[in-house]
């Protein structure tokens, strides 16, 4: 399999790594195959977007990764004792103040090395009761699909009753004790990709240590470099993205699928390479362009064909079996569509209605005939 995934990147090509904030996006489209194989051959969609003439206009800049780095780093300082105390005072007020914490040396070759090595301090950190355990950045597996994602938290923290916490670092800040819910809703999304891993590892543990749902946040306080911090619950983003990773269809009956020539490439030519991006059927959606590289490219072939896709999720879902802005006009003025269908009755209805509006709103605009005085000096029409 592994030498099937490497033959679609292109030979001597490196795979690029899955993050979690890659699969929260793919678990938010469990429909779309392209974006599967091409995250599970790890293709680098933003190289392959470029090729396509699509370029993708998302990311964060230069400046915003300096500035995360660099609050990070002081969250972190002095063997994270300002992380360790933001988790004691959000999270575990009740346990002995985190003092002398361990803080595991992670390093290891490879990515399975060091996800070998991070299951290997999380089994010691349990066998140290009343101990707090820090790891920083360690590498979590999950299986995706049938193949292994390695993900890279920014910490673990190991609570002295041996349960487990995930923390998440974010640049924006936090004005007032809250922040922008947008970007928490997506922080929460991508610790609860990080919550699935580890309980993935704590379920090789016996006994199995306990994952908890509620990851802290921590973030600048208002507009200094002063680090906040807040608790939040994942459980549902936890259950939703467990859900949505389970209704993905496996990378290799995907691959299996495709001809044995098949190549994504960013080196081929535009041609030969939009053929392959469009051999594997997409599921495109507006919410794309805020998570995949391959939106804009995605999304004028929807146009192209005139797919109701392009309308969004709840139009969509609406409308049944219609898939094309053509049947839905047709199936709207009579021409097709069987009228007990529910989506065609409403379509007709609305028709009917919108005819309505609009012949009297066309009367109403006619305007009244000019009044001429008579002889008497009366106004008359």
């Amino acid at each position: 399999m592994r030498q099937r995934l490497a033959e679609l990147r292109g030979p001597g090509v490196p795979a690029k790594a899955l993050d979690a904030r890659a699969l929260a996006a793919l678990a938010a489209n469990p429909g779309c195959r392209r974006r599967a194989i091409l995250d599970g051959a790890g293709v680098d969609k933003t190289a392959v977007a470029g090729a396509l003439g699509s370029p993708s206009a998302f990311g964060q800049s230069q400046f915003a990764i300096t500035r995360g780095n660099a609050f990070e780093a002081k969250v972190k300082a002095d063997g994270g004792a300002e992380l360790l105390r933001l988790v004691h005072e959000r999270l575990d007020a009740g346990a002995e103040p985190p003092a002398d914490a361990r803080v595991p040396d992670l390093t290891a070759i490879g990515p399975e090395g060091r996800a070998a090595r991070t299951a290997l301090a999380l089994r010691e950190a349990g066998e140290a009761p009343g101990a707090w355990t820090l790891l920083d950045h360690p590498m979590l597996a999950l299986d995706v699909a049938g193949s292994p994602a390695f993900l890279e938290p920014d910490a673990v923290v190991v609570h002295p009753d041996g349960s487990w916490t995930v923390v998440e670092i974010k640049s924006f800040p936090m004005l007032d004790g809250s922040a922008d819910p947008a970007k928490v809703g997506a922080a929460a999304r991508q610790a609860a990709v990080y919550v699935l891993a580890l309980e993935q590892v704590a379920a090789r543990l016996d006994p199995a240590p306990s994952v908890r749902h509620r990851v802290l946040l921590v973030c600048p306080k208002d507009f200094s470099n002063r680090p906040t911090a807040s608790a939040v619950d994942v459980r549902k983003q936890r259950a939703v993205t467990a859900r949505q990773l389970a209704r993905l269809t496996r990378i290799q009956d995907i691959a299996d699928a495709l001809p044995e020539d098949t190549c994504f490439s960013p080196e081929l030519p535009a041609a030969e390479l939009t053929a392959a991006v469009e051999s594997v059927p997409a599921a495109y959606a507006p919410e794309c362009l805020s998570a995949c590289e391959l939106a804009f490219h995605c999304r004028d072939h929807s146009r192209a064909a005139g797919a109701v896709t392009t309308l969004g999720r709840p139009v969509r879902a609406e409308l049944g079996g219609l898939a094309t802005v053509e049947d839905v006009l047709a199936a709207s003025r009579g021409e097709t569509g069987d009228p007990d269908d529910p989506a065609v009755a409403a379509l007709r209805r609305a028709a009917a209605l919108r005819a309505e509006a609009l012949a009297g709103a066309r009367l109403a605009a006619v305007p009244p005939q000019s009044f001429l005085p008579t002889s008497e000096g009366a106004l008359c029409r």
